[in-house]
């Protein structure tokens, strides 16, 4: 005998069903496996676990980075070891703002995968994305292709505690960073952290040492620490002669130094930022388009 089914019974499936509905819309999407040989280049999108492929990279040559040699040096190869499957080091590239700490890691990054074509893929992920690094690295890790995994303009304040999800990564988790894996961060901050922060947690603490020791540990985890610091005005003059040359530009080199030099005044600094903001000004006022000759 079948009995029917009561008017609660029904109301209460339907309020089950629903309840189960919205559950399933907040969980986390499933991870895709990752194509990474759709591009050379990557954005890792945290709110979707996805990896958006980047047709073209906005970076500039490396020939045209002045005035951080030894920086291009080193890191050029750290990455070419790393490329190869030789052991490398994550890196930090920190100091003063506009000095082509970002620009290298692109260029380096380019330089090495017009060399080993098919080797070498760089991912971008955001700062505020740093909590998600465990779910990105278990769609990395059986990646065949080499990963550089590159985050810009890295820092931490007083609150933020995600910090221990990278600390995680570069040294220390249990499964640690995959072996097709390294990691390149830009900062302004030597230590990750501003320095009131270190200076009011030492102040504060009963053994000063061990009040910041965790957090200051977290740039000890990179192998690298690549220094940039502001340049002066030879090697500003470097970098404009640099553009200049390498785009072709028709202006007398007397007026083209006398057009650098008043707009580093006006912008009140010197920097390889800086140098780039004038050519694009001055290729403007020429009439030419920046393509190398």
């Amino acid at each position: 005998m079948v009995f029917p089914v009561a008017e609660f019974d029904r109301e209460m499936l339907a309020q089950l069903t629903r309840i189960a509905d919205a559950i399933e819309r907040q969980a986390p999407p499933a991870l895709r496996p990752a194509d990474l040989d759709a591009a050379d280049a990557f954005v890792w999108h945290a709110d979707q676990s996805a990896l958006e492929p980047v047709d073209k990279v906005a970076r500039l040559d490396l020939d045209l980075l002045q005035g951080i040699a030894r920086q291009c040096e080193i890191l050029l190869d750290n990455t070419r070891r790393f490329a190869v499957g030789l052991p490398a080091n994550n890196a930090l590239l920190w100091g003063a703002r506009g000095m082509g700490k970002s620009s290298l890691i692109k260029a380096v990054h380019g330089a090495v995968a017009a060399e080993q074509p098919g080797t070498l893929a760089l991912v971008e992920i955001h700062r505020e994305d740093v909590a998600s690094l465990p779910r990105l690295l278990t769609m990395l890790r059986p990646a065949r292709r080499r990963i550089v995994l590159f985050c810009d303009d890295l820092s931490f304040d007083q609150s933020d505690t995600s910090y221990k999800s990278l600390k995680a990564v570069l040294e220390g988790g249990i499964e640690g960073r995959p072996e097709n894996v390294i990691f390149y961060a830009t900062s302004n901050r030597r230590h990750l952290m501003p320095r009131e922060m270190i200076e009011n947690e030492r102040s504060t603490a009963i053994i000063a040492g061990e009040a910041v020791e965790e957090k200051v540990s977290l740039s000890d985890r990179f192998g690298l620490w690549l220094g940039f610091h502001a340049c002066n005005q030879e090697t500003f003059m470097q970098m404009v002669g640099g553009y200049v040359a390498a785009y072709g530009l028709e202006i007398a080199e007397a007026d083209w130094r006398a057009a650098a030099h008043e707009w580093s005044i006006t912008r009140g600094a010197r920097s390889g930022r800086v140098a780039w903001q004038f050519i694009q000004d001055l290729a403007g006022r020429l009439g030419r388009q920046l393509e190398r000759q």
